[in-house]
């Protein structure tokens, strides 16, 4: 599926933690490659064929590999470092992608 076959999908939502001694955290590559390996895994699983779970998986597979992962990775660790919770939304709407950083209250 190409990108300007994806239309609106629903926005995935990874939630990164900072690391400390006691709790561990994950990094926003490694909770996006995390569901795309659960992706993965259900799309291996299934008997016919299921156009959002397709979706999804695309929707991780552009995200990984655009250079807008990089620079949100960089500013959701640099809010976390700073002791703010954050999540980044992920979808695709009118086959372009689209990513937001929004700072938890």
């Amino acid at each position: 599926m190409r990108d300007d076959e994806l239309k609106n999908t629903e926005p995935i939502s990874l939630k990164p933690g900072y690391s400390t001694s006691q709790v561990p955290g994950k990094c926003l590559k490694c909770l996006a490659e995390h569901e795309l390996n659960g992706c993965l895994l259900e799309l291996l699983k299934m008997q016919g064929d299921d156009h959002d779970l397709v979706q999804r998986f695309e929707t991780l597979v552009s995200f990984l590999k655009s250079p807008e992962s990089r620079k949100l990775r960089d500013e959701s660790e640099r809010h976390l470092a700073e002791g703010k919770e954050v999540s980044v939304n992920i979808r695709f709407t009118d086959g372009k992608p689209e990513y937001e950083l929004k700072l938890e209250q």
